[in-house]
């Protein structure tokens, strides 16, 4: 469904071109601090306008409708909208009788039906990731001192991002690229064997970031070109600080205190300016589109902060999960 956590649960809702966006986050421990202005930094991290990026610019501007009370947070649901207000719905108009390549409007069509709204993907839309940011900055205040930083590491296969970003925009065509996060002073014990292990939940909410297409932890891939000499992460602490990281922190679901380290691949934008040829189900034959719109030649651009908050999200629910397993009545 549009939810996930156990403790910490969040559940998005809108469409992007619907009257507003919005999240509820359910679990939240009272007397957090909390306000409008704290959403500001990581929102502005995700916005739009800058090289590369989609010309449609929103204010983002938070209303914090329930859950807050004198700036703390109560206990209760907190409500978060959004409202859209830079619109152009007139360029989807065509997409019912022609999906574009790449994008939802197909299986959402299938799914839902004529129902589906496609305006800017409706449901499906990046935009809904406002939503993650937003509780992320909240499962950031209940994970600290836990800190966490992504950073677009590549970008269209090379080091040189700008130089990438401007290739892609002078062929009116897309690049994606590669974020690496990092989880420094993390707790251990946080996580469960086998199937709500630390690296599954994380991947989950991960995965609800559009664009992502993988996940790699510590070593990743390169694993299995390894010795198991060579991948051991030896212990030299009492701590339990290991040499190495191959692991990324986590063993048998598990984490065991070191930095959590993982690589995300975000696909390049589907929408481009170049003509493609796609399905038409009104004339039954294959036809040319030349997509309208606006667009990001590299949403990876925009991306490192939402999955920044998305493993946050992760990360709050399993603390408050072993919090719960350890209090003692």
């Amino acid at each position: 469904m549009n939810s996930f956590g156990r403790i910490f649960r969040v559940t998005l809702f809108g469409e992007s071109h619907g009257i507003q966006i919005g999240v509820v986050v359910d679990g939240c421990p009272a007397g957090i601090d909390l306000c409008e202005d704290d959403l500001s930094h990581d929102f502005a991290r995700r916005r739009a306008g800058g090289r590369g990026t989609t010309p449609r610019i929103e204010p983002d501007l938070p209303r914090i409708v329930s859950g807050v009370f004198n700036g703390k947070t109560t206990g209760a649901p907190i409500t978060i909208v959004f409202e859209n207000t830079n619109t152009k719905s007139g360029d989807y108009t065509n997409l019912w009788n022609q999906p574009r390549p790449g994008h939802a409007d197909l299986t959402g069509q299938r799914k839902y039906g004529k129902y589906n709204d496609p305006r800017g993907g409706g449901h499906f839309s990046g935009r809904i990731t406002l939503g993650i940011v937003a509780a992320g900055v909240i499962a950031k205040k209940i994970i600290s001192p836990l800190s966490i930083q992504a950073q677009l590491i590549e970008a269209g296969g090379s080091e040189n991002i700008t130089e990438a970003v401007e290739k892609a925009i002078e062929e009116k065509d897309s690049i994606g690229g590669v974020i690496e996060c990092v989880c420094s002073n993390v707790q251990p014990t946080l996580g469960e064997p086998f199937f709500d292990s630390a690296e599954a939940l994380i991947s989950h909410m991960i995965f609800a970031v559009p664009a992502t297409k993988g996940i790699e932890f510590g070593s990743g891939f390169a694993a299995a070109r390894m010795k198991g000499s060579e991948h051991n992460d030896e212990i030299i602490d009492a701590d339990g600080t290991t040499r190495t990281n191959y692991s990324a922190g986590i063993n048998g679901g598990i984490t065991n205190g070191n930095d959590i380290v993982f690589r995300v691949p975000i696909k390049p934008t589907s929408s481009i300016g170049i003509q493609q040829e796609t399905y038409n189900f009104k004339s039954q034959s294959v036809q040319p589109l030349l997509i309208e719109g606006r667009h990001d030649a590299c949403i990876a651009l925009r991306i490192p902060v939402v999955i920044e908050c998305a493993t946050a999200i992760a990360l709050a629910d399993m603390a408050l999960i072993a919090q719960q397993k350890t209090t003692v009545f």
